[in-house]
């Protein structure tokens, strides 16, 4: 009996073909999230500040990319409102007016809230709330032993950790955390301990309600820490912030 012959045309074990284009995109792609998350991680840690002039021979040596990917990069982070490009003096981590950060509480508040919201009415498995308490927990180590870096890190999961447990992922594209990190760093370096620990203290009373399933009540915890921090905000003084960004 004759057989039929097969074309393995569609056959999984085939390679696909992958263009020069396609490749060189995903490598562009890949460098500029290198670079992304290279100069959002040093903010975090301290290790670039706002206002810091980014020098390009030391970002590629460092990062080992070409000057194209880097500035490409840097684009995209001007663009998030992370780095200041100047065509005269180069790039520069950016570094927020009083003005821009009072604006960028208002609109991080709302979706906080909501955040807040949604969390609550979903932690309702012992896992859930434990990872709800955790982070808070956390959050609140990191703030008593005064590690800039890790207090940056753990309120960047706080916030992930709500999002998630609320399980609404538009928040994560619209919730502009990278931002926030930067005005957090400019800020650390100038606020008291005082107010250092009133902003602390506000995770811990958001996770309660939220462990609680008490949306209204984690609405209210969210209001009460975003107006903790206008307060600081009011309280410091003028050299603490420039006249308009930069």
């Amino acid at each position: 009996m004759a057989t039929k012959s097969v074309s393995k045309a569609g056959s999984a074990a085939e390679p696909i073909a992958v263009s020069g284009e396609k490749r060189a995109a995903t490598a562009a792609d890949s460098a500029i999230d290198k670079v992304t998350d290279a100069i959002i991680q040093g903010i975090r840690s301290g290790v670039f500040v706002p206002g810091q002039h980014l020098l390009e021979p030391d970002l590629t040596r460092r990062l080992g990319i070409s000057r194209g990917s880097l500035r490409e990069a840097l684009k995209h982070l001007a663009a998030a409102g992370i780095v200041t490009l100047n065509r005269y003096r180069g790039a520069y981590i950016g570094i927020l007016g009083r003005k821009s950060v009072l604006d960028l509480l208002d609109t991080l508040e709302p979706l906080a809230r909501l955040a807040a919201r949604l969390a609550a009415g979903n932690c309702v498995s012992p896992a859930d709330q434990k990872r709800m308490q955790t982070a808070a927990n956390m959050i609140e180590a990191a703030g008593r032993g005064g590690n800039r870096a890790q207090y940056m890190e753990d309120r960047r999961h706080f916030y992930d950790t709500m999002i998630d447990l609320g399980g609404n992922r538009e928040l994560e594209r619209v919730i502009p955390l990278s931002r926030t990190d930067l005005f957090r760093a400019q800020v650390e370096r100038v606020q008291s301990e005082t107010q250092r620990q009133r902003h602390v203290s506000g995770y811990g009373k958001i996770a309660k309600a939220i462990i609680g399933q008490d949306a209204d009540a984690a609405d209210r915890a969210v209001k009460r820490h975003f107006d903790g921090t206008r307060k600081t905000m009011e309280e410091l003084p003028e050299d603490a912030f420039p006249q308009e960004d930069f």
